[in-house]
């Protein structure tokens, strides 16, 4: 038999952990419980899950906080929102400080378990074709996706993981002019009810961190999407 998958759901709201404990059991989980920080930090001292759902707001604390926490100690499991925040800047701050989903609330048990399945697929798998030393390589900018580390010029840039797999994205398809919608389908995995901001947040922060004093790499094709290509001249 294969081991189920093991969720760690953060939240101080009873009737909502219950819910979860339910559903996500059904689906196939192996559910563990906290309902406030120390239980959550406790939790993932003891064992590391396959993915985290991670209330926003929670006792004493802030689940933005905890991500970071979270991110700090080196644990890249992947992260799920669940809030009742549905403002375009929560969740880019969440995306931004390493979380890989959000859920606002009232939410489908159903949906979510669907999501936890994809976030443990994807942080699995890989998003394009590799060289056979695992790096994905353009002009002087390399991706290894074994040690998940990104190198242009041979200077380390440090980006967060869902930076990370824009960034893989668009290497694994240089020349090309990707849509918004294909980047929110192959990163996120879904669409943001038509949130492009999202992206272009996303964009941007890799550029400023990529192309900064260098030869831009990244562009924008107006009214369509982007392109990782070196200038034409």
């Amino acid at each position: 038999m294969n081991t189920p998958d093991t969720v760690l759901v953060v939240e101080d709201d009873a009737g909502i952990r219950d819910l979860m404990m339910s559903a996500l059991r059904f689906a196939g989980f192996d559910v563990r419980l906290a309902q406030d920080v120390p239980e959550a930090l406790t939790s993932l001292a003891r064992h590391t899950p396959d993915v985290i759902v991670l209330d926003v707001g929670l006792p004493g604390g802030d689940g933005f906080e905890v991500l970071q926490l979270i991110r700090s100690r080196g644990i890249t499991v992947p992260v799920l929102f669940l809030t009742s925040r549905d403002a375009i800047e929560d969740r880019v701050r969440g995306f931004q400080l390493g979380g890989d989903d959000y859920v606002t609330k009232p939410f489908s048990v159903v949906e979510v378990g669907a999501r936890l399945h994809a976030l443990i697929r994807r942080s699995r798998g890989s998003a394009g074709p590799l060289g056979g030393d695992g790096v994905l390589r353009y002009a002087d900018l390399e991706l290894d996706d074994t040690r998940h580390t990104v190198r242009r010029g041979g200077d380390v840039i440090n980006l967060s993981p869902t930076e990370f797999r824009l960034l893989r994205f668009l290497l694994s398809r240089p020349g090309h002019v990707l849509t918004r919608s294909q980047i929110l389908e192959a990163v996120w995995q879904y669409d943001f009810g038509g949130d492009s901001v999202v992206v272009e947040r996303f964009v941007s922060n890799l550029r400023r961190k990529l192309d900064h004093g260098r030869e831009p790499l990244i562009h924008t094709v107006r009214g369509i999407g982007y392109s990782l290509r070196r200038p034409t001249t």
